[in-house]
């Protein structure tokens, strides 16, 4: 066994090939992120999970679940999530004739617990590991990449919204990872196709967008930086930044748990210091400045490949030049998400009181 695992990659089609095999079998690979090319149905979906762990029972499958418009799977019984912006709405929303003040912020919370639950209990009978969720964006009203994947613009608002939702992913037996540090919410660029500039004050970023990683960090167990710079602490986006991640987040805030990069194929991820740089360079950048784990989307569909293989050459040799250090610590922390319960069966699910409740509860 590798002393990490740092790379998350991806996979071609419905099924494992020889390529995909070979790869997810590399000691530097250490988990698996899932999209729509990889579903047709749940019985599919299910036998390529069951295929990743039969090539190794330690990787990481995860997926981009969050609800609203950010949910790989929609059909063959896969409860339509609401966006995370019906919960904020419910907790605003007048109290009903007869309750005390709160009361409707409650019922969102309750909501939210609900959310995460049905969320977490579905993928996890599918084999799932790991939603990439919640946003803790803040929702300023001008970003479209976020939009109404944000539970609402007050930080304490959506630091409450955020813990029950995560501690209905618990009861489902899931992980969380918060995202996308220290926020993305405010900048209009979309960091897919573009390198969006946030030029407020660190003091004010701190205490708003950042704040809920602070108020959060005895319940994340991971979190997911925005490739988005500050020019107030750093030229380089945050995810690239040790100042962010180490000085900021893990010193400040107080963070311990995980910490992947966004998608390295984006945009915003192959520019740094002014010049374009590969899958390979950016991995080794985000891992050189503190992170435990580099995703590559996409790219499986490339050339074959092809940019999985440069990238897990490419770590290769640097562990062996003296340029990277694998991180045990990192490596527990990749274990840390690993779920530790048994998976439901989905038609035990589909009829269990937990479960019957949660769905009477969502918005």
């Amino acid at each position: 066994m590798h002393p990490h695992a740092p790379l998350i990659i991806d996979v071609a089609g419905f099924s494992l090939n020889a390529d995909d095999r070979r790869r997810l079998a590399h000691p530097l690979v250490g988990g698996v992120t899932l999209f729509g090319r990889n579903w047709r149905d749940r019985a599919q979906l299910s036998a390529l999970c069951k295929e990743i762990k039969a090539v190794r029972s330690d990787l990481l499958i995860a997926v981009d679940h969050e609800g609203g418009r950010v949910q790989r799977f929609r059909t063959d019984g896969f409860t339509h999530l609401p966006p995370m912006a019906e919960l904020g709405r419910m907790w605003m929303s007048p109290a009903n004739k007869n309750e005390m003040d709160g009361a409707a912020a409650l019922r969102a919370t309750n909501a939210a617990v609900a959310v995460g639950y049905v969320m977490g209990a579905e993928l996890r009978a599918c084999g799932v590991d790991l939603s990439f969720t919640p946003v803790l964006d803040l929702d300023h009203g001008g970003s479209s990449v976020i939009g109404d994947r944000s539970f609402a613009r007050d930080p304490r608002v959506v630091s409450l919204l955020a813990q029950s939702l995560m501690h209905g992913l618990l009861q489902s037996g899931m992980g969380n990872c918060g995202k996308h540090f220290p926020g993305h919410g405010f900048v209009r660029a979309d960091s897919h196709l573009a390198i969006p500039v946030d030029k407020r004050s660190f003091k004010r970023i701190l205490a708003e967008d950042a704040a809920p990683y602070g108020w959060l960090s005895a319940s994340l167990q991971a979190i997911m930086p925005a490739h988005v710079i500050y020019p107030s602490v750093d030229s380089r986006p945050a995810g690239f930044s040790a100042r962010w991640l180490h000085d900021v987040l893990r010193q400040q805030l107080g963070f311990t748990g995980a910490i992947f990069s966004d998608d390295l194929s984006m945009e915003a991820a192959r520019h740094l210091d002014g010049q374009q740089v590969s899958f390979a360079e950016a991995a080794l950048a985000a891992l050189t400045a503190g992170v435990d784990m580099v995703v590559l989307c996409n790219q499986s569909v490339v050339d074959g490949g092809a940019p999985i293989d440069d990238a897990i050459e490419a770590l290769s040799r640097a562990i062996y030049k003296g340029q990277w250090t694998p991180e045990p610590s990192s490596e527990a922390r990749r274990l840390a998400l690993l779920p530790r319960s048994k998976a439901p069966d989905w038609d035990d699910l589909m009829v269990s009181e937990p479960y019957m409740r949660a769905m009477h509860l969502l918005p």
